[in-house]
């Protein structure tokens, strides 16, 4: 599955994601891009998945429209060792994501 992490993720969240290519909003150049931009890039470009810690994507931005998925993390912080317990759970939904749905991981 190919991912994209938003911008208030850290860039080493991509390699605990092992079996998925995760790219990052700063590596793909979008840096700065709203979320509805944002998603129509990300879905432009054959990503499969926006991971964000974002909750207002899912109250702001029409979700079904796209061919993709949206999964929101919650956690204390973005700090990497906040994010790590969730990684179970976020690898088991990234397995059985369904496009143009929002999930949320805690």
């Amino acid at each position: 599955m190919k991912v994209l992490l938003d911008e208030n993720l850290p860039h080493d969240l991509r390699h605990h994601l092992v079996g998925h290519e995760a790219f990052t909003v700063t590596y793909m150049r979008w840096s700065g891009a709203k979320n509805g931009e944002l998603l129509r890039l990300a879905a432009d470009a054959g990503f499969d998945a926006l991971l964000t810690m974002d909750d207002g994507v899912a109250y702001q931005q029409n979700v079904a429209t796209l061919p993709l998925a949206v999964v929101i993390l919650s956690a204390p912080s973005n700090d990497i060792g906040d994010l790590l317990p969730l990684l179970p759970r976020l690898l088991a939904c990234l397995g059985n994501l369904t496009p143009r749905t929002t999930t949320r991981v805690h």
